[in-house]
């Protein structure tokens, strides 16, 4: 397999963390303390335990602080609203997170919208979204700001192209197009409902797929040359009693055409992560 036209995420990633680390070395002597980052999780989710320790990981090698705060699947709305506005006003935090999906009882928008939009680390309060959409300075959201990272690190030029986002999530699908259209990308978001959804996404010369069904994305759907991003993350059966992690791509016959793709793991997810703790030091940084 010729990995010259993979999108290493996983390399690009460790570049990024390294580049925070040097903004945090020299800001510290005027700061006298180091940017601060709290992960709220709620209940047992196996997949936000372990997404939770490796954010709390990657802090530590970047020299981030966590306040990381575990609560039990119990808790009220009201405790998880008390510890919002504790680290809203604490000054040693510059970045928030809640870690989604929370428990069926709690409304996950309203706290949300509790959130100091400057401490907004995974930047999906309605205030960053709406900088956004205005091409104003804002905390971004982590999934796509991060594809448009890999983009440009690998000297891929939206600008002019047809760009195919398939899927529509606040999450990842509307803050992705907004960002390929500020890079005067011509965009077109696709979803489940989609007419004649392959001929849609045939027309690209970037697709992203961020539509969580494992290897939606076949390679008769894919023109050649086209740049493949794959923001999916799956868990299938793998035939032997375990289970293998597979994108929104088929990745194996889809690379045959692509001229870039995303592996899956390693590509985008560790980006997503990366610009979460892109996004603390900048608040810090402010």
């Amino acid at each position: 397999m010729d990995t010259t036209r993979i999108l290493d995420g996983k390399a690009l990633a460790k570049t990024v963390q390294s580049r925070l680390r040097s903004q945090i070395e020299a800001a510290l002597p005027q700061r006298n303390r180091p940017p601060g980052l709290a992960v709220i999780r709620v209940g047992d989710d196996p997949a936000s335990a372990v997404y939770v320790r490796n954010k709390e990981r990657a802090c530590e090698r970047v020299g981030i602080a966590s306040f990381g705060q575990h609560f039990p699947a119990t808790a009220t709305a009201a405790e998880i609203s008390a510890k919002i506005q504790e680290l809203n006003d604490d000054e040693r935090v510059d970045g928030i997170l809640l870690q989604l999906p929370l428990p069926a009882h709690l409304d996950a928008v309203a706290l949300l919208l509790q959130l100091d939009p400057d401490k907004d680390a995974d930047g999906l309060h309605p205030i960053n979204l709406g900088r956004l959409t205005r091409g104003e300075a804002g905390l971004r959201s982590c999934t796509p700001a991060g594809v448009m990272e890999v983009l440009k690190a690998y000297n891929i030029d939206p600008s002019g192209k047809n760009a195919v986002v398939v899927g529509r999530s606040i999450l990842v699908g509307k803050p992705m197009a907004l960002m390929l259209l500020e890079a005067n990308a011509t965009v077109t978001v696709a979803h489940s409902r989609t007419q004649n959804l392959a001929d849609v996404v045939a027309a690209a010369d970037i697709i992203v797929a961020a539509v969580g069904r494992p290897e939606m994305i076949t390679a008769d759907m894919v023109k050649p040359g086209a740049v493949v991003i794959d923001v999916g993350i799956n868990r299938v059966g793998d035939g032997a009693g375990g289970y293998k992690l597979v994108g929104d791509v088929a990745f194996e016959e889809v690379f045959e055409k692509a001229a870039w793709i995303t592996p899956v793991p390693g590509g985008i997810g560790p980006m997503t992560v990366a610009m979460l703790l892109k996004n603390t030091v900048e608040a810090y940084l402010r």
